[in-house]
């Protein structure tokens, strides 16, 4: 039985007393929620704060961060180390973003790179995979994202997406009020799925599989409905501490 996992994106959003105020509410309103592991990726320099009002709190609530380098250490400026995010009490890491693949150029091989480095120091990748609205159109979606994977499986091996979450993130839902259907959604899961299958059905079978794009307390429920759909990455609903806390309560209703 895979456990569902709710994450929440920050993203480039909040300041000091937002992450202290939208934890603390947070984490009140999961009391009595069982079954769902519950993280949170605020921009790095929040990392402190946070872990130190999770910790505070007693809280059960994942930290997690939005990006990584590859490098441990050394003359590059601007970046932050995998060892810096375990010394922050970060253990998710998103990779792969949409947004990292587009305004930083990130390709499919420096996202594979960056998984690697993670999992050697112990951390949980959460790889972003996922079709612009073009190659939806196209009808290209699972070539993509097989592509996105293959970059991973081809250096590494299937091995490396063993403790790996997949964040399916379809590019045109992101943020803008569209979402992929439960049924279509269900279909791009299973679809991946069904790719690490053909390598390893062992890890196919209990990979956590999210879905992102749009997701809000209004249509959780029917996500969670879909057997391949193991959670979400959630954007603009999760700096809500009630919305975020919704979906939490969808998703433990509907997979246990």
């Amino acid at each position: 039985m895979r456990r569902p996992l709710i994450m929440g994106n920050w993203k480039l959003n909040g300041n000091k007393a937002v992450v202290t105020s939208l934890l603390k509410d947070l984490d009140a309103q999961l009391v009595g929620i069982e079954g769902v592991d519950v993280a949170v990726a605020p921009p790095v320099m929040y990392l402190d704060i946070a872990e130190k009002q999770i910790n505070e709190l007693q809280s059960k609530i994942i930290l997690g961060a939005q990006n990584v380098d590859i490098n441990l250490s050394g003359a590059f400026t601007g970046d932050i180390s995998p060892e810096m995010l375990k010394d922050f009490g970060a253990t998710h890491i998103i990779i792969g973003h949409s947004e990292r693949r587009e305004y930083h150029q990130e390709s499919d091989d420096s996202v594979a790179k960056k998984l690697a480095v993670l999992k050697e120091q112990g951390l949980t990748p959460v790889i972003c995979i996922g079709e612009s609205e073009a190659q939806n159109e196209a009808g290209e979606t699972l070539t993509v994202c097989a592509r996105q994977l293959d970059a991973i499986i081809n250096a590494q091996g299937v091995e490396a997406f063993d403790g790996v979450i997949i964040a399916y993130e379809p590019i045109w839902a992101i943020g803008t009020g569209k979402a992929a259907t439960p049924d279509d959604a269900q279909r791009i899961h299973a679809g991946i799925r069904s790719h690490i299958a053909q390598k390893s059905d062992t890890i196919a079978k209990k990979i956590i599989i999210q879905y992102g794009g749009s997701v809000k307390p209004e249509n959780a429920a029917t996500y969670f409905m879909q057997p391949d759909i193991d959670g979400a990455l959630v954007g603009g609903a999760s700096l809500n501490a009630t919305d975020f806390a919704s979906i939490v309560q969808a998703a433990a209703k509907m997979k246990n």
